[in-house]
């Protein structure tokens, strides 16, 4: 899937050079879903996280996740590991839209940005497709632009770089 491919060059591109935790995420709703791709970077020995998302107004928690995994019912209809916390150095970000600065409109709840807040050096690739490409995303004081989005059609970087 073209999708992947662009994902899994992103994360070429972003991850450090050891082998990091990388967050990702289940779909709810429309999102794209990406467990195959995880499954395949689990085997590569990647360590892959899921978000555990917390009350407002804290940042996300991750948990380890690997297939077959013990799960629970999250809020907002997510699926969470039942194992340890871990901290992620690369984050696979859900968008509703983008534009091309990487600037992201989420969900709403500003999870993500207090998230990428709360990891300074971490680093962040969306996971959308081109339909959600907006000619601009409204910009808060807190809002943290991304690393880099990827879409069925390719991959954009920031700086223009891909």
């Amino acid at each position: 899937m073209a999708l992947e491919r662009h994902l899994e060059q992103a994360i070429d591109v972003l991850r450090p050079d050891h082998s990091p935790v990388i967050a990702a995420f289940l779909p709810i709703g429309g999102e794209p879903d990406l467990s195959a791709l995880l499954a395949r970077l689990h085997a590569q020995g990647l360590a892959i996280a899921l978000p555990d998302t917390p009350e407002c107004p804290a940042p996300l928690r991750f948990r380890r996740w690997w297939p077959g995994c013990a799960m629970r019912a999250g809020r907002f209809g997510t699926l969470v590991p039942q194992t340890m916390e871990i901290v992620p150095e690369l984050l696979i970000v859900p968008l509703l839209g983008f534009d091309a600065d990487l600037h992201r409109l989420g969900q709403g709840g500003g999870f993500y940005d207090r998230t990428l807040a709360a990891l300074p050096g971490a680093r962040s690739v969306g996971v959308g497709i081109e339909a959600l490409l907006l000619d601009s995303v409204p910009v808060g004081p807190h809002d943290i632009g991304l690393d880099a989005v990827a879409t069925e059609t390719r991959l954009r970087m920031k700086g223009g770089a891909a």
